[in-house]
C-alpha cells in the first residue's frame, strides 16, 4: 500500500477526499459537507472523517498511506502547516496548525497547499490543461480562487499569487467577504451571491431560490440550486448569474493582459456546473476586455471534475 497517498479538498461547501495511487487514478473517495458551526477543529474532525472513508472504501488505514496533501483555502502556509483566515469557512478567521491536527488524527504526513492552486496543477498535469505549458485555473465555487502555470511550473510569487478573486472590477463596489469592495468574489462568488439574493428577497423581491433550496434539504444555495432556478426562469437568479459572468469575464480579461497565458481552465462548483452553459456569455465578456482580443487564450471547463482538487492535494505528496 505504499504507493498510495490521500488527498483532501476542502471547500466552503463540501469536503472532497479521495486516495489516489501512483498513476493518478483515484481508488478510493468520499465527501462530507463542510460543517457549517464550531470552528477549525469541527472542520479537520470532519476531513479526517471524510479520509478514513475513503480509506475504508480503497482498503487502507490512513496511516498505510505514503501521506496526505491537502488543498485548503485561506493563507495555506506549506511550510508550517498552518492555515490563516480561510474566511469561507465557520469561524476561521484566526490561524489553525491544521497539517499538525490530522496528522495526529490520521497517523500520515500531511502536507498543505492553496485548494486552487493545487487543482489548477492537477489539471494541468492529468486534465483539461495537459496539452498547455501556460495556463490560468479560475475555480468558480464559494469564493472565486486562482491558480497558475507559467513555462510549465507552479507560480506561487510569494505565496499569495493567482487570488483572481481579489482583482477588483468596480471601484468602490460591491462588498467581499474578504472585507474589500469591489471584488470578482463580491460579484461571482457563491457565498457573495447567496447574501444579495437573499438581501433582495428579504425586501420583497419576488425568488423560488430559498423555496428550491429548502424543497431539496441545502442548507446554502449550492450550484445545484442555481441551475434549477436557471431552469425555472427565474428572474433574481438569472439578473445574478449575469451579473457574475461580467465579473469573471473582466477578471479574467485583466489577468489575461496581464501574463498572456495559452489557456483559461474554468473549474469549481459553479464553473464546472455552468461552464459549458454559459460559455458564450463568458467569452463574450472578456473578449470585451482583451488587450489583444483576435488571439484569446482557450478557455477550457476542468476535466476532473469534483474529485480534482482531492486529485491536485494528493500530487503535494510526491514533491
Amino acid at each position: 500500500m505504499a504507493d498510495l497517498r490521500g488527498g483532501i479538498d476542502l471547500g466552503g461547501t463540501k469536503i472532497q477526499t479521495a486516495i489516489v495511487d501512483a498513476s493518478g487514478e483515484v481508488v478510493g473517495q468520499a465527501r462530507q459537507p463542510t460543517p457549517t458551526e464550531g470552528g477549525p477543529e469541527d472542520v479537520a474532525a470532519a476531513m479526517v472523517a471524510a479520509l478514513r472513508e475513503a480509506a475504508k472504501e480503497a482498503g487502507v488505514e490512513t496511516g498505510e498511506l505514503t501521506g496526505v496533501g491537502v488543498g485548503s483555502p485561506g493563507n495555506a502556509d506549506g511550510k508550517t502547516g498552518v492555515v490563516s483566515a480561510a474566511r469561507n469557512l465557520t469561524g476561521w478567521e484566526g490561524s489553525f496548525p491544521l497539517a499538525d491536527n490530522l496528522k495526529d488524527a490520521l497517523g500520515a504526513e500531511v502536507r498543505i497547499g492553496n485548494d486552487v492552486q493545487v487543482a489548477t496543477e492537477a489539471e494541468f498535469q492529468l486534465g483539461a490543461g495537459r496539452e498547455f505549458q501556460s495556463l490560468i485555473g479560475v475555480f468558480w465555487g464559494t469564493g472565486v480562487g486562482g491558480g497558475l502555470i507559467l513555462d510549465g511550473k507552479p507560480w506561487l510569487g510569494r505565496g499569495a499569487a493567482a487570488e483572481i478573486g481579489h482583482i477588483v472590477v468596480k471601484r468602490g463596489g460591491a462588498d467581499c467577504p474578504c472585507g474589500r469592495k469591489g471584488c470578482v468574489e463580491a460579484y461571482a462568488g457563491r457565498k457573495a451571491m447567496e447574501a444579495e439574493a437573499r438581501r433582495r428577497h428579504d425586501d420583497g423581491e419576488k425568488t423560488d431560490l430559498f423555496k428550491l433550496m429548502e424543497k431539496h434539504g441545502k442548507p446554502r444555495l449550492t450550484s445545484g440550486i442555481w441551475e434549477r432556478a436557471l431552469d425555472h426562469e427565474d428572474d433574481l437568479a438569472e439578473e445574478l448569474i449575469e451579473r457574475a459572468v461580467e465579473a469573471l469575464g473582466t477578471g479574467i480579461a485583466s489577468a489575461v493582459n496581464l501574463i498572456d497565458p495559452e489557456a483559461v481552465i474554468l473549474g469549481g462548483g459553479l464553473g464546472i456546473r455552468f461552464g459549458e452553459r454559459l460559455m458564450e456569455p463568458l467569452t463574450e465578456e472578456m473578449d470585451k476586455h482583451l488587450f489583444v482580443n483576435e488571439r484569446p487564450p482557450a478557455v477550457r471547463v476542468a476535466s476532473l471534475g469534483d474529485l480534482g482538487g482531492a486529485i491536485g492535494a494528493s500530487l503535494l505528496v510526491s514533491r
